[in-house]
């Protein structure tokens, strides 16, 4: 009987030094982002974080997930993966801002079938870029060689933020009424909503993504990463009293203002109040793309919204611009049931 030689994990696919290679090249990083709340670095089974009683006399904790979607096939494909990982730390912290709580933490997540760990380091580099961003601490997060799982250089990564926010000041559009004026928020393009729709159209249409666009190349305007709107929103917050928040993903204008508008009201909306970035319009006109579906599918140019009431609305817009964040008004409140209706 004939005796095999030992097989390791590293000729099964997973190779558990390049893990502990990344770990250790991203520890000094990762302190750019660290709270005063964070109890020891990464590295634990488990990440501790104190909650900030004297700041928070009934603490919520308001958590969100989520991903950078087909995003990152391009960012695969063009060898851009410096600015995913803000991608990533923006759609959750967006989330969490909405309902007024401040972003306390993140964990990441990221999948591949072989490590490569120059791809990694840089990813993960954008990921404590995006929590810089957002004054939120990288606490920890998980690195998974899966073999089979992931073909080639393909990857996959998902991301967790945790906030915190008082009980009292909790935002949640109930305090919305007609009259209140919708402030639009620009977006840096297509953020990270749409990309499935958006290959479909480069594979249509064939084009190079190195095509100019009002000066900016094709693939620039897609891979910008997605803007964070935590900081402005925050401090807007603690200025005076917002009515609602919306981060505009998937679903567009369309399906994500009326979370946050009681019954009997709806939001009217002016188009032609706001410029879209001009890599929506390249896009629907590649691809035929019809007004409603534009609206659905991506942000068309505004990445959030805020109601506030009609005479707070300068001081809101004056607020935001002093934080660096551009505010326009787009639209208004008004009694009905049409969901958002954009003239």
């Amino acid at each position: 009987m004939n005796k095999r030689a030992p097989i390791s994990y590293r000729e099964a696919g997973v190779d558990i030094d390049a893990g502990e290679e990344l770990v250790e090249r991203i520890k000094p990083q990762v302190r750019r982002s660290m709270r005063p709340e964070v109890l020891g670095g990464i590295g634990g089974f488990g990440a501790l974080v104190e909650v900030p009683l004297d700041r928070y006399r009934k603490p919520v904790l308001v958590s969100g997930t989520d991903g950078v979607g087909t995003k990152l096939r391009l960012a695969i494909d063009t060898g851009r993966h410096d600015t995913v990982g803000i991608d990533l730390v923006a759609m959750c912290a967006n989330d969490v801002v909405v309902q007024g709580a401040e972003p306390l933490y993140f964990l990441d997540y990221f999948a591949t079938g072989k490590l490569k760990v120059d791809v990694a380091e840089r990813v993960i580099a954008g990921i404590i870029e995006g929590c810089v961003q957002a004054g939120c601490a990288l606490v920890g997060g998980e690195t998974a060689e899966m073999p089979g799982m992931y073909h080639g250089e393909d990857y996959d990564l998902a991301g967790f933020c945790v906030g915190i926010v008082d009980k009292d000041a909790i935002i949640d559009g109930s305090h919305t009424r007609a009259g209140d004026v919708v402030l639009g928020l620009p977006s840096s393009g297509p953020h990270s909503n749409g990309f499935s729709l958006i290959r479909k159209i480069l594979q249509i249409s064939g084009a190079d993504l190195h095509i100019d666009i009002e000066g900016i190349a094709l693939a620039d305007h897609l891979m910008a990463p997605t803007r964070m709107y935590v900081k402005p929103l925050l401090a807007l917050i603690r200025a005076l009293p917002v009515h609602g928040l919306a981060h505009i993903t998937g679903g567009g204008l369309v399906d994500n203002i009326p979370r946050v508008i009681p019954d009997g009201l709806e939001v009217v909306l002016e188009r032609k109040s706001w410029r879209s970035e001009a890599v929506f319009e390249w896009l629907q006109r590649q691809g035929q793309v019809t007004d409603s579906e534009m609206f659905r599918v991506f942000n068309c140019g505004i990445g959030m919204t805020v109601q506030v009431a009609a005479p707070d609305a300068d001081r809101a817009i004056a607020i935001l611009r002093d934080a660096g964040q551009e505010a326009l008004p787009i639209g208004e409140v008004r009694s009905g049931a049409r969901g958002v209706v954009i003239t």
